[in-house]
């Protein structure tokens, strides 16, 4: 199981680290929100060092199927009706000045960066379509309603958002972390304050930046409570459809489309960490149906963070901390989100002030109703009886017949079939 991105593309490698360090800003995990914070910061000339347990960009980076979009689903008719026009209005800024970043960097990298229109589907409901573009045009983004697609089903519609991106994740990261203060397979086993503290030596920082997925301090931030984790699957198929643009379904079990090269990336089935699901054998039944002279080059999942109110945690790790912080919770919509968060966070650690920080503040109102579901998910595992117990928060875990692993459905950790930690927010092997 390898994501199309690795089979196509060799990583740069780098060392481990093995002495005591000081640094004014480290930075916690090696994907694509970590790489592009240290990047920013050296730019700044800020000293830093990023750490990573394995190599870089190996987990969820690699398993992204890498839109860069700020069209993040049917989401600003739920800003609006959630939060205020104001709210709507600057997480699209905010994700416009993502993608405008990411367009500017790219335009000199050899990483396959392509402009596409993207549009979110619905198979069956009109009226989601309606509310959505009435949101986007009472926030002044000028969206456009398409009954026609080209897509190999019936749909209701999609909203069109023209002039997206596209690119292969890997080669940009080897475009850009080249010089970086990088150390690889330097695990961070437990923070004492400001002191990091890895298996060959402890570093003393005057600002931490947590980036690792899903953020492993448990005793702030209740991310356990703010967070659960979503999987979704995807193939690549040789000789299918060139779908002439990026599509993905209102419903997160639905299907999601783009090419690369000569590649369809058929992805979705998604469903909670822990849960049962279609995986990629609803998935190989759809391609059998729609492209049946269609083969599959390979295939992989992907494993994502969820807020609770479909929107990032970007900023100081809890209200309690200081000159501590983290970037998580990013709703399937990681390079945008990484980007901003990369953004955000050097600014931060500068003292700079910047206008979507409040927006994003991990701290802000957590009474919504994802945090109910996620409590009684953790207390209907927590009295499940099972031999294999997460050592995150002590959850039953559950084994997962397509994968070979041992799943936990209230945060999302993941362990192989000898107990060797895959996803976190566990730190440790069972």
């Amino acid at each position: 199981m390898e994501s199309i991105w690795m089979k196509n593309n060799k990583l740069l490698s780098f060392p481990q680290l093995k002495e005591n360090k000081k640094t004014n800003v480290l930075i916690i995990g090696g994907g694509m929100a970590g790489i592009l914070t240290a990047y920013f910061l050296k730019q700044s000339g800020i000293d830093c060092i990023l750490v990573e347990k394995n190599k870089i960009c190996h987990g969820t980076t690699a398993g992204t199927t890498a839109k860069i979009t700020f069209q993040h689903g049917l989401t600003y008719h739920k800003l609006l009706k959630n939060g205020s026009l104001e709210t709507a209005q600057k997480y699209l800024k905010a994700n416009q000045l993502a993608f405008d970043t990411f367009a500017r960097l790219c335009e000199n990298l050899n990483c396959d960066y392509e402009i596409k229109d993207n549009y979110v589907y619905s198979i069956d409901d009109n009226q989601k379509l309606e509310q959505e573009l009435t949101a986007l045009y009472k926030i002044g983004y000028p969206a456009i309603l398409c009954k026609k697609l080209s897509l190999p089903f019936q749909t209701a519609g999609a909203i069109k958002f023209p002039q997206q991106a596209q690119f292969h994740p890997l080669k940009f990261v080897s475009s850009i972390a080249e010089n970086l203060p990088i150390y690889e397979n330097t695990f961070v086993k437990e923070m004492h304050g400001n002191i990091a503290v890895t298996d060959f030596g402890e570093i003393t920082a005057d600002h931490v930046i947590v980036t690792t997925h899903f953020p492993f301090i448990n005793k702030h931030g209740s991310y356990f409570l703010k967070l659960y984790q979503h999987r979704s699957y995807v193939l690549a198929l040789e000789n299918a459809q060139d779908v002439k643009g990026m599509y993905v379904d209102d419903n997160k079990t639905g299907f999601t489309f783009r090419n690369y090269k000569n590649y369809l990336l058929l992805g979705g089935c998604g469903h909670r960490t822990g849960k049962e699901s279609g995986n990629w054998t609803r998935l190989r039944h759809f391609a059998e149906q729609y492209y049946p002279h269609a083969k599959e080059y390979c295939y992989w999942a992907a494993q994502d963070c969820m807020s609770l109110d479909n929107m990032p945690y970007i900023g100081q790790y809890s209200s309690r901390t200081v000159r501590l912080y983290t970037a998580s919770g990013f709703n399937k919509w990681g390079m945008t989100g990484s980007m901003l968060s990369a953004i955000l966070l050097c600014d931060i650690v500068q003292e700079k002030q910047n206008a979507f920080a409040d927006l994003f503040c991990p701290s802000r109102n957590i009474i919504k109703p994802q945090l109910f579901i996620n409590g009684l998910e953790s207390i209907t595992n927590l009295l499940s009886i099972s031999k294999k117990r997460c050592p995150h928060l002590g959850c039953a875990l559950k084994w997962n017949h397509a994968e070979h692993s041992w799943d936990c459905p209230c945060h999302g950790s993941r362990f192989d079939i000898e107990g060797r930690v895959l996803n976190n927010p566990a730190n440790k092997d069972l």
